[in-house]
Parts: structure tokens; C-alpha cells; sequence
């Protein structure tokens, strides 16, 4: 062997000595990654975005099928209100008559078409409750989420920071009482505290009818208040849709919050007995950039992975917040036409309802992906 070709010796061990990108060589796994980084990242955003049309198809077949099992939709809505064979005339015009699963291949073509049905107890399309409500919602979502996390967070390091001591202890206790109360309770509470008592605060609605005439002048309106009347510069309609804003978002903001919470500490608590921190530490780096710099962000990464599962959360609870301050959004209306017992809008809304919590989750999972890149993989 001793006159043997050194390369050829080299690339019979494995290629340990082969030039990079050279025939035979298989790159190393760091390798890999590295150029496959951003193909790994978009086959991921493809794979989760695809996962978007079977998880609302399925939501919305079993809804739909499960809203049958009592009747038909208006023998359900207008039983009580016409003769039996005004029913049955009814029921032959909208197909009611027909087998199930033609009805069905109907309703998906409608909903393929961007037609949901018209309501049967006000005639009204149910795409034009989804736009005019949805966006109700999703503000009052988006508030909830602010609320959560200012609460979370913050309080979830102090906890760490004070772990096994007086602090720690109450806002564990704190948490738990956040998350373990109805929302309904705590609506309730806010308003009789806030509104009623102190009178600081509206008691329900989304902005004052001053306001909502205000509202009405402006041209192309978002779905969000706030939006508009910054966009108007008025003051004291920005004050006015802050402040009807607030004991809604509070009161489905704790929940989540006492979850953050929970989260925060336990994260935070293990990344401060890493070695990385406690080499900090004994280079005389303070508690106080300890926490802040190098043990938030990875205390923050579970709280991302948990946000689209929380948002459904907040969903589900928004149907009685909406209720408990009439704040109109679909939460409201979905209790409304629940109560009226039309399902052709109820099951339009929640519909609705499952295609803003899967794209919720479809961003969430990005923006893990992108903070923590294991996630990939």
C-alpha cells in the first residue's frame, strides 16, 4: 500500500480528504441543512398552508351533516310558523326533499362559488354577515391577544425571577384563578365593576352611536374601528373605540394570559439553569439582562407553538363575550341564529370560524419555523 495514490487511498476511507462538491463525496448533514435551509423552510410554509383546505373541509362537512341529524334547516327555523304544507312547499324549493348527499355536493359547489346560503329567519345572504360581522371579531381577537400577552409575559419573569418566593406563589395562584374562570363571570364582573360602579367604562357595544354616525361618512371602511378612526385623526373616536374595547378584550385576554403566564415561567425557569446563563452570570452579567437578553426568546418559543391553539380558544369564548358586552361580531350573531335555531347561518359562521382559526395556525407555525429552525425538520 505503500505506493498507492494517496487521493485514491482517501476517497476508499469515505472521501474524508475529496475536494467539497466533488463526485462520490456525500455531503455532511450540517451541509445539507445548511443549503437546504431555505427549501426546508418553503416546503414546510407549502405543507402547512395545503393543510388549510382538508382541516376546513372536514369542519365543515361535519357540521354540516351533524346540523341534519335533527331535520332539515327550515323545518327547524320556521316549524313553528307554517302549516305542514307550506313546510313541505318551502322544503321542495331549497331542495330539502332531496337525498343528503346531493344536497351536500350542492352546498360545497355554492361554498366553492363563494355562495353560503341566504338566512331563513331574515333573508339575509350569509356571505354578507361574514363580511359585515367578521371583522368584529377579529379585532376583538386581535385585542385579546395584546391583553394576554402584556399580562403573560411580564408577569410570567417576574415569577421566574422569584421563583419558590411570595410573588412566585401569588401569580401562580393568579394564573390559575385567570384561566379556570369562565369568561362569562368575568365579562360579568368588569362591566359591574367598571361600568356600573365606577361608570369609567362603557357597558357594551363597539362604539357610541355618536360615533358609529361618525363612522358612517367615511368612505370604503375597513371592518376595524380603530383602523378608521385613525385614519380619520380624530381623537376622541379613537378614545371612544379604545375604551368599548377594553373590558371586552380584558375579560378574554385573561384567560390566555394566565396560560403566557404559566408558559413564560416554566421556560424561563429552565433556560436560567442552562450552562450558557450560568456562565454569564459568573462574568458578573446582571440578573435583570439575564432575563431580558438571553432567557426571554427562548421562553417565548412555546408561547408561539400554543398561539393558533389559543386563538381557538379565544374564538370559543368570544361567542359569550361577544354576547355579554353585544359586541357585534360573529360570536354575537352565532348565538343569535342559534337561539332562532337557522343553521344555514350557523353553520356559514362556523365555517368562518375554522377557516380564521386554521389560517391563524398556518401563520403561528411560520413564525416558529422561522424563530426556531428544528421546527422544520
Amino acid at each position: 500500500m505503500t505506493g498507492a495514490d494517496p487521493a485514491t487511498t482517501t476517497q476508499a476511507a469515505g472521501g474524508a480528504g475529496a475536494p467539497a462538491g466533488s463526485p462520490g463525496t456525500a455531503p455532511a448533514p450540517a451541509a445539507r441543512r445548511a443549503r437546504g435551509g431555505g427549501g426546508g423552510l418553503g416546503r414546510y410554509v407549502l405543507v402547512r398552508f395545503l393543510l388549510i383546505i382538508p382541516t376546513v373541509l372536514i369542519l365543515m362537512t361535519v357540521v354540516f351533516f351533524l346540523m341534519r341529524i335533527t331535520g332539515d334547516p327550515i323545518t327547524a327555523a320556521l316549524g313553528g310558523r307554517l302549516t305542514p304544507d307550506q313546510l313541505a312547499q318551502r322544503r321542495a324549493e331549497a331542495g330539502y326533499d332531496r337525498p343528503l348527499i346531493i344536497q351536500y355536493l350542492d352546498y360545497l359547489g355554492g361554498v366553492l362559488r363563494g355562495d353560503f346560503g341566504t338566512t331563513y329567519t331574515d333573508r339575509t345572504p350569509v356571505a354578507q354577515i361574514l363580511t359585515d360581522y367578521g371583522g368584529a371579531t377579529a379585532e376583538l381577537v386581535l385585542y385579546a391577544v395584546i391583553v394576554a400577552l402584556a399580562i403573560g409575559v411580564p408577569l410570567g419573569m417576574i415569577a421566574a425571577r422569584t421563583r419558590d418566593r411570595a410573588p412566585d406563589a401569588a401569580l401562580r395562584i393568579l394564573a390559575i384563578l385567570g384561566y379556570a374562570t369562565p369568561v362569562f363571570f368575568v365579562g360579568l364582573l368588569l362591566k359591574l365593576v367598571f361600568s356600573v360602579g365606577l361608570g369609567w367604562l362603557p357597558v357594551a357595544g363597539r362604539i357610541s352611536s355618536r360615533g358609529e354616525l361618525t363612522m358612517g361618512t367615511i368612505l370604503n371602511p375597513t371592518p376595524f374601528y380603530l383602523l378608521d378612526a385613525l385614519r380619520l385623526g380624530r381623537w376622541d373616536l379613537i378614545v371612544d373605540v379604545v375604551s368599548h374595547a377594553v373590558l371586552p378584550a380584558v375579560a378574554l385576554g385573561i384567560l390566555t394570559g394566565g396560560i403566557f403566564l404559566r408558559l413564560v415561567r416554566t421556560n424561563m425557569i429552565g433556560t436560567l439553569e442552562m450552562p450558557y446563563v450560568d456562565s454569564a452570570r459568573s462574568r458578573g452579567v446582571a440578573e435583570s439582562r439575564l432575563t431580558t437578553r438571553h432567557a426571554l426568546r427562548p421562553a417565548l418559543i412555546p408561547i408561539v407553538t400554543v398561539m393558533g391553539m389559543q386563538i381557538a380558544m379565544m374564538l370559543g369564548g368570544a361567542v359569550l363575550t361577544e354576547t355579554t358586552f353585544e359586541w357585534k361580531g360573529l360570536g354575537y350573531m352565532l348565538a343569535q341564529y342559534m337561539t332562532a335555531r337557522d343553521y344555514v347561518a350557523v353553520q356559514g359562521i362556523v365555517m368562518m370560524l375554522a377557516v380564521i382559526v386554521a389560517v391563524s395556525n398556518f401563520l403561528v407555525d411560520v413564525i416558529a419555523a422561522l424563530i426556531d429552525p428544528r421546527v422544520r425538520y
